[in-house]
């Protein structure tokens, strides 16, 4: 439809899209005592937390605690946090460190991971029962034999073999050296080899 002879203007509406501050800006109101600021930052990263924590860890329930302990941690480190270190990785080195005392605290009382859902680390694209059932299976299978690495080892192990990051990338989470990282990973899957290997027949001389 045209008036006086010209095209008539289509109606063109603009989305109304809320200012998203970078993480930043996030920590610097949060350092001056803006809650929402620090709950923003919470909501932006505890997924990513709680996901590296479960494979660490495993899904053990403690995870709860765990991902709520690392932004604690982090609130803490507020008025001393260096504002042009990564957020992302800072919240993640904290959560290497939790996942660490954590195992270290589980091993000392010689309790194994009790996985309150291996649901959640298990992907299986296949709907047939048997299969998701040799899934779980194997899943715990493989909690178990973590569970006898030393936390140190299972970390290392995990973070390069499990989540295929670097051993650059690994050894500055862990806060190590990377051949000191490199060194751990070999023993771990030196050590889980050795477990997953089938034990000789009976009778059989050794």
């Amino acid at each position: 439809m045209t008036t006086s002879g010209r095209p008539r203007p289509l109606l063109v509406v603009n989305a109304h899209r809320e200012f998203e501050p970078d993480d930043a800006a996030l920590v610097a109101a949060a350092r001056a005592g803006d809650g929402a600021a620090f709950s923003r930052l919470f909501r932006r990263h505890a997924d990513a937390v709680r996901t590296r924590l479960t494979r660490l860890v495993g899904p053990v329930a403690e995870r709860v605690g765990l991902v709520q302990n690392v932004f604690i941690a982090l609130h803490r480190a507020l008025p001393v946090y260096r504002s042009e270190a990564n957020v992302s990785t800072y919240l993640h080195r904290i959560a290497v460190n939790a996942a660490y005392d954590h195992l270290r605290a589980r091993r000392r009382r010689g309790d194994g991971a009790r996985p309150s859902n291996v649901d959640q680390l298990v992907d299986v694209a296949s709907p047939a029962l048997e299969d998701q059932v040799a899934a779980r299976a194997d899943l715990a299978r493989l909690l178990a034999l973590l569970d006898q690495l030393t936390p140190k080892k299972r970390i290392a192990f995990v973070l390069v073999a499990v989540e295929g990051c670097s051993l650059a990338e690994a050894a500055a989470l862990i806060g190590a050296a990377e051949d000191t990282v490199k060194q751990r990973v070999l023993h771990a899957r030196r050590e889980l080899l050795a477990r997953l290997a089938p034990a000789p027949p009976v009778g059989e001389a050794s």
